[in-house]
């Protein structure tokens, strides 16, 4: 890869992306950041060797993509700060619920594509969804596909408003995967295993079920269903879930994480 990129915000996201670019064979000088913390700064430069800038300016201009690896709340101030060096590059936003029409206002530029990862993209095993603009081209596209690859998977999307699901769904889903694993310890432990243990069971049945149903070409329901043999342990457990509503009430939860989405595109993207 011979294009030059800038990412503006060096926090998590954007040292999973760089990650990912140099274990792929791209220079360290091939990539500026734009990073206002000092302690996320001398990180960049321990980690990749990467002398990240606190303030926008000219060096920008030689960026062919500007990945905005900012919080919701300051894309606006960034991009008042930004546009002016960046105004013939393409444009990557991994901030979640600011609308790609926003993003093109703010900036002066209609080659934008929006972006929704996750944190195992940390790994290299993230997942991420992506939309683009009409004046987005093939070659743009594939870019970004070739940048985001270096985390993990990546899923094109045809309408906007289906990243909004892709937050609730995928974006945010990490943490719901956690809270199992906080609840299946904690199981674990009122029967008698200890924290350690119990822990290292439930990370290993998510990561094998995880792995089992990517490999299969089953659906969840037929995999559930050759685990559980009516009345026996996991017809109890599975017997008691739905007593419980967890069904309805886990997707009532995305509902939720979708629509506050939407109300971050609202409330961060207005004027």
């Amino acid at each position: 890869m011979q294009q030059r990129i800038a990412f503006i915000g060096g926090g998590n996201m954007a040292s999973a992306i760089i990650g990912g670019l140099i274990g792929q064979g791209m220079a360290a000088s091939q990539i500026d950041v734009v990073e206002p913390f000092e302690e996320a700064r001398a990180k960049l430069l321990a980690q990749f060797g990467i002398s990240a800038q606190p303030a926008a300016g000219d060096f920008l201009n030689r960026a062919d993509l500007v990945v905005w690896a900012v919080k919701p709340q300051t894309f606006k101030d960034a991009a008042t700060q930004t546009q002016a060096h960046t105004l013939n590059a393409l444009h990557l936003s991994v901030a979640a619920g600011i609308r790609s029409d926003t993003i093109a206002a703010w900036l002066g530029s209609e080659r934008v594509v929006r972006a929704m990862p996750n944190t195992p993209a940390l790994i290299g095993q993230g997942i991420t969804a992506l939309f683009a603009r009409a004046a987005v081209s093939a070659a743009d596209k594939s870019l970004v596909t070739q940048v985001l690859e270096s985390t993990g998977e990546v899923l094109w999307v045809s309408a906007e408003s289906q990243i909004d699901a892709v937050t609730a769904l995928s974006g945010s889903g990490p943490a719901y995967v956690f809270y199992f694993l906080e609840a299946m310890r904690e199981a674990g432990v009122s029967m008698g295993l200890d924290a350690a243990q119990a822990y290292q069971l439930a990370v290993a049945t998510f990561t094998g079920a995880g792995a089992l149903a990517k490999a299969s070409p089953e659906t969840p329901e037929v995999l559930r269903q050759r685990v559980t043999s009516k009345g026996g342990t996991t017809y109890a457990a599975l017997s008691a879930m739905e007593a419980s509503g967890i069904k309805p009430a886990f997707i009532a939860a995305m509902h939720a994480a979708r629509d506050r989405a939407q109300a971050m595109g609202d409330e961060f993207g207005a004027g």
